[in-house]
């Protein structure tokens, strides 16, 4: 029967690759990463950030409309991705709009878009 364990029984196998890739991980701001993600993990901001990438600029109320939530919580929203920089927006009389701070976000919609499509295709669960 074949071992089936799906981890290493030794400690290191490259220690000179671990000990660079210790290094370069070290001057990378990590943490700030796990926080974009953490943001764009919830799934109404996530809608947000993907309706963004696809309308431009959009009106709080109209936003609130397309994800189904109420103004209140929509705006709860917008005010963290602002916080975070993952969104922009400009006052219009009563009215204010929003879009994505820069295309890295859209970039970043898109590519997992395409990751979650390639991964349905392959038969491999998203959840």
């Amino acid at each position: 029967m074949a071992d089936t364990k799906d981890y290493c029984e030794v400690y290191s196998y490259d220690e000179p690759k671990v000990n660079r890739v210790q290094q370069e991980m070290s001057t990378v701001d990590i943490a700030s990463i796990s926080r974009l993600f953490k943001v764009i993990g919830d799934e109404n901001r996530a809608k947000i950030a993907y309706l963004l990438s696809q309308e431009g600029e959009l009106c709080v109320c109209d936003i609130s409309n397309i994800i189904g939530a109420s103004m209140a919580t929509t705006s709860h929203h917008l005010r963290t991705l602002l916080k975070h920089a993952i969104v922009k927006f400009r006052k219009e009389g009563k009215l204010a709009f929003y879009s994505l701070d820069d295309d890295h976000i859209k970039q970043l919609m898109m590519i997992a878009l395409e990751h979650q499509q390639e991964v349905k295709v392959d038969g491999r669960s998203t959840d």
